[in-house]
């Protein structure tokens, strides 16, 4: 069902592709339906389909079916008659009187005989297992493990993708509010430059003042282009990782990726904790521990497997056959039963059952060592978020105190009690402080989706 959901979104996606801004999650869902990583496990899973539907064969007759036909140069069975060895003297006496004598002298001369020299045989075999050691159950819930194994690895691509986008994604947002935060400056910087401009007319400022603004006018102009630069590629590496459509380059020289996304307002955001999931209960959550978990149960099958390959197989089978070895057609039906006994490698499968038994216990230990690693990820998530959510408080924290100092600067220079220096620095604070909040805000979304993520979110 989400397939159809993320399906029918990357239509009205593609139908309204003019339709800008992106949201983070029309990226995601297209980045979850067009990704190479995605796909390849939706793959994954229709093979192990198929593999399941293949073990579920096994549980049916085996039906095979046989022809030969053969001329050799000469035949397989060659016999000799003598007659002398077979007629008793009476009988060869009571026949001499009936039969002429060129009839008794070939009766008297041994005569040899050949068959099978050509013939064609043809057969049809259904062969039922009865038992085989529980090789065909195991093998079965085997195959429907490697069908589940398949389901938790696209869960864990999904997750991939859905982090790699919000990355992405945060990261443009943080690039587009510096660019803002670059505009703002870039206008006060104007009205400095206006200001000083008058006082250097009027005689009441030196002109180093002026200099010191148009240095700093070109360095504003300097970071734009590198933040242009910056926002360009990581828009290309967006775009190509969700699958969007890139537009014709106005030069004709290859394409771009000129999409818009939403940058959403960071004084309107919840940035409240989640409820946190309690422990034992979020891990039979998580996909990465279900992941462990399957593991464990194909390496009980497995075990179960060789122990079944040491026993022995009955089988039931049926068949219809047809043969002209001796020059006449010949039909005939039968049935039969088999007993195969694996008496030769009870010594070799004794040896696989023991090893099996070891990668049984390693997967045993691998779950209990895991599952404590994603109880310590968990927390740690939980404490990622706390500590950005500190962050982004010191962060607002700093933006008022800097554009108080800001404020408090620019008075002092205009009744000139403070040098330009100190006005420049007090606006490259500002800057700062404005720059470290953008970033908080972007990590702190960030790290919101990994905390959802390790306890178990989807």
């Amino acid at each position: 069902m989400r397939y159809i959901i993320l399906l029918l979104c990357s239509v009205c996606c593609g139908i309204t592709a003019a339709q800008s801004p992106y949201t983070l999650r029309q990226l995601t869902d297209s980045a979850l339906l067009h990704n190479l990583s995605t796909r390849s496990a939706r793959h994954s899973i229709e093979a192990a389909h198929e593999q399941r539907r293949e073990a579920f064969t096994k549980y049916f007759p085996n039906v095979s079916a046989t022809a030969a036909t053969f001329n050799a140069n000469r035949g397989m069975a060659k016999m000799t008659l003598d007659p002398q060895t077979m007629i008793s003297p009476e009988l060869g006496a009571a026949l001499a009187q009936s039969f002429p004598p060129e009839a008794m002298a070939a009766l008297a001369a041994p005569m040899n005989m050949t068959m099978m020299k050509s013939g064609t045989i043809a057969s049809v075999t259904a062969m039922q297992p009865v038992f085989a050691g529980g090789q065909i159950v195991n093998g079965n819930r085997l195959a429907r493990i490697g069908e589940e194994v398949s389901e938790l690895q696209l869960q864990l691509a999904e997750n991939e993708v859905e982090k790699t986008v919000s990355e992405y994604y945060w990261q443009l947002v943080s690039l587009h509010e510096k660019q803002r935060t670059l505009a703002a400056v870039d206008t006060l910087l104007a009205d400095l430059y206006k200001d000083v401009d008058v006082a250097v007319r009027a005689g009441v400022a030196m002109r180093n003042d002026l200099l010191q603004v148009q240095l700093r006018q070109n360095d504003i102009q300097s970071q734009k282009l590198k933040l242009q630069n910056a926002i360009d590629i990581l828009k290309m590496t967006l775009g190509q990782y969700a699958s969007l459509t890139p537009t014709p380059s106005p030069t004709g020289e290859g394409s771009r990726y000129s999409f818009e996304i939403v940058v959403p307002d960071a004084n309107k955001q919840d940035y409240s904790l989640p409820s946190p999931v309690r422990e034992g209960t979020g891990l039979r959550l998580l996909p990465e521990y279900s992941l462990l978990q399957k593991q464990v149960e194909a390496a009980k099958l497995q075990k179960k497997l060789a122990v079944g390959q040491q026993l022995p197989s009955v089988a039931v089978g049926a068949g219809y056959n047809y043969h002209n070895l001796l020059d006449n057609d010949r039909t005939f039906a039968m049935v039969f039963a088999t007993v195969s006994v694996p008496i030769s490698d009870w010594w070799g499968g004794s040896h696989a059952v023991k090893r099996k038994k070891i990668e049984l216990q390693k997967a045993e230990e691998q779950l209990e060592d895991n599952a404590q690693l994603l109880a310590i990820r968990l927390q740690k998530t939980a404490n990622d978020v706390t500590e950005a959510q500190q962050q982004l408080l010191l962060a607002q924290q700093g933006i008022d105190q800097a554009s108080e100092n800001l404020r408090l600067n620019r008075d002092y220079y205009r009744v000139g009690t403070a040098r330009m220096a100190d006005l420049l620095e007090a606006q490259l604070l500002y800057q700062q402080a404005c720059d470290r909040h953008t970033e908080a805000y972007a990590d702190l979304q960030h790290k919101l989706l990994l905390y959802r993520q390790a306890g178990g979110e989807q």
